[in-house]
């Protein structure tokens, strides 16, 4: 007897209704991150206060009390 080319069949669909479902997923993830607008608020509350406390930590040259020339610009050295 033969058997039935179902079976490959069958297992093409569960495949693609396990394909499907996986994008859903990933589609569903990625539309709450938008509508809730989830990277903007990470960018604000967790990203910005980090670079604003590392950079205004930083040291730098006093630009004001260089002298001013007007043919003679100052070198700077940081």
């Amino acid at each position: 007897m033969k058997k039935c080319g179902c079976s490959l069949g069958k297992a093409l669909l569960k495949l693609c209704l396990k394909l499907f479902g996986i994008c859903f997923a990933a589609l569903a993830v990625l539309f709450t991150i938008f509508f809730f607008d989830l990277d903007g608020k990470l960018l604000y509350y967790v990203v910005e206060p980090f670079l604003k406390k590392h950079y205004d930590d930083m040291e730098r040259k006093d630009t004001l009390k260089d002298l001013y020339d007007v043919d003679k610009y100052p070198k700077r050295e940081f």
